[in-house]
């Protein structure tokens, strides 16, 4: 009993008076009056309190090659930023350049010796999708995590939607995912690397008025969850994130105008339990956990709510 017993009140008696003086941790009123007992225990709270000072969530990072497609905007872009925050090697992936280009001024803001590389491509196009990767093999040797964040909403119901429409949302959604991650695999194998797949609250809970987005997140989300049984015994994870409401140009881009895209942020505060939607840097900083083998390396299959509770809100 003495043994676990030590420890717990040393670390306690630390947090308790840290504020006021770090030697109040190894009082020695702690202890019985044993001059042997008292040096092994100072020694003991010492080595303690050095762990305490040198632990942090580290994410073990540094100079591995990311991957991200989408990354001219949005989370893609954010996500970028991000992973070079943490001293990561990122190509960004996506049809405008200068999209490509401003993500890379951003990134450079916060991450100015930042190795970044831009591949403009068409992912509709499968041809395209593994020009993507083996650029990034071609052009930095490896591949460590792949990001696959590029998609797009389109709006329509089960009455309104075309099948030109509905073969869009999939190729880019869905189709592009398998063909990028299928020409991944090899890499990431090697690297024992980790995939990341940005799915959305649609793939848990259907919301009308986009059947083919809320279909191509759904299959996205199982995709997610048959890659990673199918690449586990090599060492790769697939998780997914599924954000909520983000601020960022994607239902915009669907076709709502400034006015009604205002008023949807607004109603949305009201459809999420934390009351309000969500920024492009909260995604991405779990993108990054999840990218992470230090942080996140039990964890495969996961598809991850960063959502503000709208996925465990019932509509009243």
């Amino acid at each position: 009993m003495l043994s676990f017993s030590i420890p717990v009140i040393i670390v306690a008696r630390f947090i308790d008076f840290s504020r006021r003086a770090p030697s109040l941790a190894i009082r020695s009123t702690i202890f019985p009056r044993s001059n042997l007992f008292q040096n092994q225990s100072r020694s003991l709270s010492l080595s303690l309190v050095r762990n305490m000072a040198s632990s942090s969530l580290l994410t073990g990072l540094e100079n591995k090659v990311v991957l991200i497609t989408g990354g001219s905007s949005g989370i893609g872009r954010y996500s970028a930023v991000e992973f070079a925050k943490n001293g990561c090697k990122v190509v960004i992936s996506g049809r405008s350049e200068s999209g490509l280009s401003e993500t890379s001024a951003l990134i450079r803001e916060s991450a100015s010796s930042a190795t970044i590389v831009q591949v403009v491509a068409d992912l509709e196009n499968p041809e395209e999708c593994k020009r993507v990767v083996a650029e990034t093999v071609s052009k930095l040797g490896q591949l460590d995590v792949l990001v696959n964040s590029a998609g797009i909403l389109q709006r329509g119901s089960i009455e309104t939607l075309t099948l030109e429409e509905f073969d869009k949302q999939m190729n880019i959604n869905i189709r592009s995912v398998f063909v990028i991650t299928q020409a991944a695999v090899p890499h990431l194998k090697a690297t024992k690397g980790s995939i990341v797949n940005i799915s959305s609250v649609t793939g848990h809970r259907a919301a009308p008025g986009v059947l083919s987005y809320n279909v191509s997140k759904a299959a996205l989300d199982h995709f997610t969850r048959s890659v990673a049984l199918e690449l586990a015994p090599a060492g790769v994870r697939c998780n997914a994130v599924n954000p909520g409401v983000v601020v960022t140009n994607c239902h915009r881009n669907a076709g709502l105008t400034e006015e009604d895209y205002a008023k949807f942020l607004e109603h949305s505060k009201t459809t999420h339990a934390l009351g309000r939607v969500a920024n492009a840097e909260e995604v991405a900083k779990a993108i990054v956990f999840l990218s992470s083998n230090e942080l996140s390396g039990f964890m495969t299959g996961v598809t991850l709510p960063i959502d503000g509770g709208r996925g465990i809100t019932c509509p009243r």
